[in-house]
């Protein structure tokens, strides 16, 4: 009897880690397409693929962990690859390979020591004649 329902119950598993799998890509194709609207980078292809795939041991028991590569590119010239790095179906963390640079709040003139108005939504600063 156990040895008919074997084949079952290995068919069972292996479509739950398709499933599973499935789920965590379409999840972390939705964060890479945040993150890259959120740091103003184009995310192309409109996807994400399984680079690697494994198993960690974490305080909740054994959790599959899945690292999806994205390409994305900053001004619509070249090609650039980020990961997204998912831990079951929770975010660990995404990594686009750019530094990190901080943003000011309101920029500052360094001549004149004002903050310099912008327009067209922040990503236009107008130029300032120097006066003689």
């Amino acid at each position: 009897m156990i040895n008919s329902l074997l084949p079952f119950l290995a068919l069972l598993l292996l479509a739950w880690v398709w499933l599973d799998g499935a789920r965590a890509r379409e999840f972390a194709t939705v964060l890479a397409r945040r993150y890259c609207e959120h740091r103003g980078l184009q995310f192309l292809d409109e996807t994400v693929s399984l680079a690697r795939i494994g198993i960690r041991w974490t305080n909740q028991g054994l959790r599959i962990r899945r690292m999806f590569r994205f390409d994305f590119s900053l001004e619509g010239v070249g090609r650039r690859t980020g990961h997204v790095l998912m831990l079951g179906n929770r975010l660990e963390t995404i990594d686009d390979g750019l530094p990190k640079v901080p943003v000011a709040a309101t920029p500052v003139d360094a001549t004149q020591n004002e903050p310099v108005s912008r327009s067209d939504d922040g990503k236009v600063v107008p130029f300032r004649r120097k006066e003689h």
